[in-house]
């Protein structure tokens, strides 16, 4: 069960995994028609034909890293755990596999094949899915343990986000969607003010991107988010896709643009599209700002396999008491 004690890294996981849960009954789902039927809570069956509470990859490859991360980074031990969700169903809420992404399987089948872990991951612009961005949310606590809150003066934590990200998407511009979702997280678990926490956030990522020669050509496909008025963008401009790009802005927009867990989440779904990730990248973020008692008691009761991600969460969190 949950300790009494808060545990932060619960808030973001089960934030992250109510935001998908919510998200797989409609995804790919367009907006018109979720406007026209808007999700309000748990849904069952739907795209993948699973029950209310099902999660999908997002969660499952999030829980993955939160594994491994309770003995410290392993990028070879993390590739195998992704390969035993894809392989054998591990870490699925009830033992199958039905939304793996393209980009991440490719990247196993590499690994299967005897490829080293960091050269899995595609480098083209193709290559420039979601889906590290959408499991690397529980890196955070280990990097704060390890190298402070202020990690963001740390190369070495910068190069940890890059690495984790690029088992499965190492093109440069997935790797600065995770570090600037990292920051803004990293923020949100430290300041009280919202919108303050995501622009302090998002100003930390872009100090570093900026002084770093390989990255600078890859702050422009940031712009947008990148200015102070993000938060005005219109809802017509937001796109919810699966393009890495458009995933961490709808996910940010979303926060900025509501006033807790719920409303987030919700407005993440409503989006339509890829609606599971994008309400898990929001969700991690919600999750950490208005924490694990603010996300709605009768989604949680609803969540497969809510017990193993308490523990899984818990041990982490014991783990890096333990280190720090």
């Amino acid at each position: 069960m949950i300790t009494a004690q808060k545990n932060n890294i619960l808030d973001a996981v089960m934030g992250l995994c109510v935001g998908d849960a919510l998200g797989v009954p409609v995804e790919f789902m367009s907006r018109d028609v979720l406007k026209a039927n808007p999700v309000v809570g748990m849904r069952e069956y739907g795209t993948h034909h699973q029950k209310a509470g099902t999660w999908s990859d997002d969660t499952s490859l999030t829980l993955c890293l939160v594994d491994v991360l309770i003995d410290g980074p392993d990028y070879k031990e993390l590739m195998n755990k992704f390969r035993l969700w894809l392989t054998k169903a591990k870490y699925t809420p009830h033992g199958e596999v039905f939304d793996a992404g393209i980009a991440t399987r490719q990247a196993i089948q590499k690994y299967t094949m005897g490829v080293t872990p960091l050269q899995c991951g595609g480098s083209a612009d193709l290559d420039n899915g979601n889906g590290s961005l959408m499991r690397i949310l529980p890196l955070l606590f280990y990097l704060q343990t390890k190298y402070g809150q202020d990690f963001a003066s740390k190369e070495e934590a910068w190069e940890v986000i890059h690495n984790v990200s690029s088992l499965t998407h190492a093109h440069r511009r997935s790797q600065v969607a995770c570090g600037i979702y990292i920051q803004i997280a990293s923020m949100l678990d430290q300041e009280t003010q919202l919108l303050r926490a995501v622009q302090l956030g998002i100003q930390k990522a872009k100090e570093f991107y900026s002084n770093q020669p390989q990255f600078q050509e890859e702050l422009k496909f940031y712009s947008r988010l990148l200015d102070a008025d993000f938060k005005a963008t219109p809802e017509s401009k937001i796109r919810s896709s699966g393009y890495v790009v458009d995933t961490l802005e709808a996910a940010i927009w979303c926060l900025l643009n509501t006033q807790s867990y719920k409303e987030c989440v919700l407005k993440a779904v409503n989006l339509g599209d890829d609606t599971d990730t994008v309400a898990a990248v929001a969700g991690g973020l919600a999750g950490i700002f208005y924490g694990y008692k603010s996300i709605p008691g009768e989604w949680i009761e609803c969540i497969a396999r809510k017990e193993y991600i308490y523990s899984l969460c818990n041990t982490l969190k014991t783990s890096l008491e333990k280190m720090s």
